[in-house]
């Protein structure tokens, strides 16, 4: 509720400051999609900014850019048929500074780009033309891997009052949008196509507060929807995500990697994902990070690799570790296929320790530092089975159990453990955690049992059903736990 009344409140207070329009041809703007328009571009966005506001239009044509700045109370307006082009020259862009993009602002107020028309920043091209530069020794790459520094779609850092809606972005060299320490960012009805180059996520919420992401259709080869924490100080907090369709070469809603600040209050509601490499939802803080008070419900995934990943790391051999508290999953609905689910997109995610039993959903947190209080209520994790001892044996022994490693220090992701001993759900380090009316179906028999417990302490299991062709076997496996209800 408190997001829909900044939403309405913002929506009248820019409403006047947007009143008045500006044509792009006004400023010598050219829509033949081959005259550089940088320059008038920003004459435009700086006149109205310094007359109080309004609207840059842009009309039916392909308007040629490099990096632009938006300003205070100025809107960007495509109309349909009206494409924002990307210059294929890596020089276009402005490369110093944080927001090295290709439309960016930075501690600006009331900003907005909406409208029928298409940001299109031909980035393949443009990271191709990078690596040229890279390799010739103008364009230094610390990474030395063909990935690197590239201009992203948009870059809003440290601005109030941010509408993006009705667009789409596609092709863009890195991130396709990235708002960081932003307050009251508003994301509706936008259409993201992103599988230009590697990175390429679909939108990033870095330390934002009071962001609501709606309706909206993201298709990126990295993370379709992901929230970061990149400082101690700040955080994500009062997100809402729902009625969002999402397809991704990693994971589908992702919060993490970055976990240094944390989450709160985060509500992730009705999104559908599918043909997704990695997690339908993954949850992770490797860095020192808090998370807590995240609700999501209703999540349906279609041929996805793997249902919930939820992990605390310690990537930085601190003394400070993450927590992970009060997470509610609720309605979820996961078909993971017994195949790789991205097959034939052209940036796959990476073919890794193949071949393999399929993963288990997981929660994992460190030995003395549990994930606690976690509710799965009213979920069906639909899973090929199939595993099979022959590919990779994890047994269920106390000394094969212990030798399931911690991996504190590796990147998050579900195939970090390679094998795990379940394949529905494996539970380790853990505490208060509800699974209410969920159902694991396995279509083929597995070797391994449904649930594996181990150093879970105050796990409630009510109305569990547990589907798996053959004998009958004992599915759950206890180990090192207390106070398990089944």
């Amino acid at each position: 509720m408190r997001t829909y009344i900044l939403s309405i409140l913002f929506s009248l207070s820019c409403s006047l400051v947007w009143s008045k329009e500006y044509n792009a041809s006004f400023f010598g703007i050219k829509s033949d999609g081959v005259t550089l328009n940088t320059n008038s571009i920003q004459t435009g966005i700086d006149y109205i900014h310094k007359e109080g506001g309004g609207v840059l239009v842009f009309n039916v044509g392909r308007y040629l850019t490099g990096s632009i700045e938006l300003k205070s109370n100025v809107a960007i307006q495509l109309k349909e048929g009206a494409v924002l082009v990307g210059s294929l020259n890596p020089y276009d862009y402005n490369m110093e500074g944080p927001c090295y993009s290709m439309i960016r602002a930075i501690s600006q107020k009331n900003i907005a780009i909406y409208g029928k028309g298409v940001i299109d920043a031909q980035g393949r091209q443009v990271s191709y033309n990078i690596i040229d530069q890279v390799h010739k020794g103008f364009i230094k790459d610390p990474l030395e891997n063909d990935r690197p520094r590239r201009p992203r779609g948009i870059h809003f850092k440290q601005c109030q009052g941010i509408t993006i809606e009705g667009i789409t972005l596609k092709n863009t060299c890195d991130w396709t949008q990235e708002y960081e320490e932003c307050d009251s960012l508003w994301v509706r009805g936008i259409t993201v196509d992103n599988k230009a180059y590697w990175n390429n996520d679909g939108i990033d919420i870095v330390d934002c507060r009071n962001v609501l992401i709606e309706n909206s259709f993201f298709d990126a080869s990295d993370d379709a929807v992901c929230l970061k924490s990149h400082k101690a100080e700040v955080a994500c907090r009062n997100v809402v995500i729902r009625n969002c369709t999402m397809r991704s070469s990693a994971n589908g809603i992702k919060l993490g990697t970055m976990t240094v600040g944390g989450y709160e209050n985060i509500r992730i509601i009705n999104n559908k994902v599918y043909d997704t490499y990695r997690s339908a939802l993954t949850i992770a803080t490797p860095d020192g990070g808090y998370v807590r008070n995240i609700v999501v419900d209703s999540l349906q995934a279609y041929n996805t690799g793997n249902a919930i990943f939820l992990r605390i790391g310690n990537r930085t051999h601190s003394d400070k570790v993450g927590s992970m508290d009060s997470v509610l999953i609720s309605n979820l609905y996961v078909e993971i296929p017994e195949g790789k689910p991205d097959a034939g997109y052209e940036y796959e995610g990476p073919i890794e320790h193949m071949p393999r039993n399929i993963s288990p959903a997981s929660i994992i947190g460190l030995k003395g530092h549990p994930i606690t209080h976690v509710t799965l209520k009213n979920v069906v994790i639909n899973h090929p089975g199939a595993g099979k001892p022959e590919i990779a044996k994890v047994g269920i022994t106390p000394e094969e159990l212990d030798k399931v490693p911690e991996l504190a220090d590796s990147y998050p992701e579900f195939s970090c453990f390679k094998e795990l001993p379940a394949w529905g759900l494996y539970l380790r380090h853990v505490e208060g955690i509800a699974l209410e009316n969920v159902t694991f179906i396995a279509r083929k028999r597995d070797y391994r049992p449904a649930i594996v417990l181990d150093d879970a302490h105050h796990v409630n299991m009510s109305k569990m059903k547990i589907q798996e062709p053959g004998k009958k076997k004992q599915q759950i496996h206890v180990y090192q736990s207390t106070n398990i209800n089944k």
